[in-house]
């Protein structure tokens, strides 16, 4: 039914397909267009809150839940099946704990600073890929929360759209793939760009 991922984004399993709650999806530009909406949902949720431990795995998986629900029947769950990122499905819940409290830890001595704190947890939170889809979507807007939590403002993230094949997408990807390597300059200047 829906056509395969663009490039640089994670292609679904037939399970994972079949998990769209929207019947009425025939085309990769409808299912775009449809999570756009569900993500802004999601977004306008979470910052119309006041959430008292965003590093919580729990809140975690109901972000994601939030803005992918009414797309994808397994929104909030991690993944269950072997992609070509991220960790083992049997390792996301431990990996997505020891993150959390690395952060927490990060937060309470400011170290290293607040907007390399946030590009961290976004990278790490999509290295570890703990779900079918959305990753990068939820990765930033968890950093985003933690940014606004701490008194501070969001990322532009390149201000510009970066699910779709561009320019801007392609210098987030290099910059990710530098962040890979443990150089970080290049996501955090193209976080504020």
């Amino acid at each position: 039914m829906i056509p395969g991922a663009e490039p640089g984004t994670t292609p679904l399993d037939p399970d994972e397909t079949a998990g769209l709650v929207a019947t009425h999806i025939a085309n990769r530009g409808q299912l775009d267009e449809w999570e756009a909406s569900n993500i802004l949902d999601g977004e306008r949720w979470a910052l119309s809150r006041r959430h008292t431990d965003l590093l919580d795995p729990s809140f975690v998986r109901e972000l994601h839940r939030q803005m992918f629900g009414r797309t994808w029947r397994w929104a909030g769950l991690y993944r269950l099946t072997e992609k070509s990122v991220g960790v083992a499905p049997t390792e996301i819940a431990t990996a997505v704990q020891i993150l959390c409290a690395n952060v927490r830890a990060q937060l309470k001595f400011r170290k290293p600073g607040l907007d390399e704190i946030a590009i961290r947890f976004s990278h790490r939170m999509v290295s570890i890929h703990p779900f079918a889809n959305g990753n990068g979507r939820h990765s930033r807007t968890i950093a985003d929360l933690l940014l606004l939590q701490q008194g501070a403002g969001r990322f532009s993230w390149g201000a510009s759209d970066l699910d779709h094949v561009g320019e801007v997408r392609e210098r987030y990807l290099q910059a990710l793939r530098s962040a890979d390597q443990g150089d970080y300059g290049p996501l955090l200047r193209f976080a504020r760009s």
